[in-house]
């Protein structure tokens, strides 16, 4: 299927949609390693642990769903499937079972920042091609860079 108007010229398109897939995915992935974060967080203070990664994953779905209607909006059909994410994704897997405090912050911190990086990646690449996704990343850039942050704070 394909729509009759676009909002983009067809050079530009595909490589904006295939840029905005990637960033899907590192940020789907990134929601599903914070609820099992969120899920087996033990130890002292793992209360606010378990509320503060809540906030990060609406923040994370928030975004994952605007990028996926973006790629929608310029004529593409986002995957989302799990078998993509795990495919294609750039973060590491969480481990197993209960993770301490410290271990929790300092995984989360480290899957924050490489979703941001993959952000980074695809504002400067959509410099040339679409400014409205471009802007669209750096948003959620911002919101998760605030997220990472708070939680690598508590490292200190």
């Amino acid at each position: 299927m394909k729509f009759k108007r676009h909002v983009l010229p067809e050079d530009k398109a595909k490589p904006t949609s295939d840029e905005l897939q990637k960033n899907l995915i590192a940020l789907i992935d990134l929601s599903l390693t914070l609820k099992q974060a969120h899920w087996n967080v033990v130890g002292k203070n793992f209360r606010s642990i378990h509320l503060q990664l809540d906030e990060i994953i609406l923040t994370t779905r928030d975004a994952s769903d605007e990028v996926a209607e973006r790629i929608v909006m310029i004529g593409f059909s986002p995957d989302g499937r799990s078998a993509t994410v795990a495919k294609e994704t750039p973060l590491k897997s969480y481990d197993t079972g209960f993770v301490g405090v410290d271990g929790t912050i300092q995984a989360v911190a480290d899957a924050l920042q490489t979703t941001i990086g993959e952000l980074r990646g695809g504002i400067e690449k959509l410099d040339d091609l679409d400014l409205v996704s471009q802007d669209m990343l750096i948003a959620i850039s911002s919101a998760l860079e605030k997220h990472l942050w708070m939680i690598q704070a508590q490292e200190l």
